[in-house]
């Protein structure tokens, strides 16, 4: 189940920073801040399971959130990752109250919430507000398509490369805090093949991997060991970025 968070009482001024919020005219940005709760997310926190009714939406500001597509034994994968530039909860105002997704924090951080019955209301009424939820609802579906190509016919290494620079595209510094356990969920493998994995990666000299701590020292071959796919979905990205420009 999930396990929403307690408001944060040190919330920024201004919600541009993130992406959807970035566009919006005044008089709608007042509307939909209104509803706005400034939260901190946990690493590993799960903000809804799949199946589960979805009470809030999440906007993140300065963490990521995983969508995992779990199997009936348990096992999961990752389908897309979301950070500053969109929007957990994209199921809400596309008809639907639940999804086949799990929402897992990635990198603890902080986020708005909204409750479900505020963003669909706003949905409704704000073209500038619907315009960036379905720009961003296009770019995760664009996301998940690549995500499931890529774990079809690329190596470990690849993958691992390939999330390591998603996350590091969202976040404001080299350094990537994570349990072997949550790597191993996002590629689908066990913690200790994310771990082996990981200390791949250190032994050729690309990154530092410590107590759950990965800190790339060279991203420019990172990028090269990474596989086609990084490069299309950080394209992706920016034309979403460009759009809210």
């Amino acid at each position: 189940m999930s396990n929403p968070a307690e408001p944060h009482t040190s919330a920024p001024n201004a919600y541009t920073d993130n992406v959807v919020f970035a566009d919006l005219t005044p008089d709608e940005l007042a509307r939909v801040s209104h509803a706005l709760e400034y939260v901190p997310l946990g690493l590993g926190q799960v903000l809804y399971e799949s199946g589960e009714m979805m009470s809030h939406a999440y906007f993140p500001v300065d963490c990521i959130v995983s969508l995992l597509y779990v199997m009936e034994d348990g096992a999961s994968a990752e389908i897309a990752v979301v950070g500053r530039e969109g929007m957990i909860g994209i199921a809400l105002f596309m008809g639907g109250e639940s999804t086949v997704s799990r929402a897992v924090v990635q990198i603890a951080g902080h986020a708005y919430r909204i409750p479900a019955a505020a963003l669909i209301a706003e949905f409704r009424r704000s073209e500038g507000f619907s315009q960036r939820l379905l720009i961003f609802a296009l770019t995760l579906i664009d996301q998940m398509m690549q995500t499931a190509a890529c774990n079809r016919h690329h190596t470990l290494d690849q993958q691992l490369c390939r999330w390591m620079l998603m996350s590091l595209d969202r976040l404001p510094t080299d350094r990537i805090e994570m349990t072997e356990n949550l790597i191993g969920n996002m590629l689908g493998i066990s913690g200790a093949e994310a771990g082996a994995a990981a200390r791949v990666l250190q032994d050729a000299g690309l990154v530092n991997y410590a107590d759950g701590i990965i800190r790339v020292r060279d991203r420019a071959r990172v990028e090269r060991r990474s596989c086609e796919c990084y490069a299309a979905l950080k394209r992706a990205t920016e034309r979403l970025l460009h759009t809210a420009s």
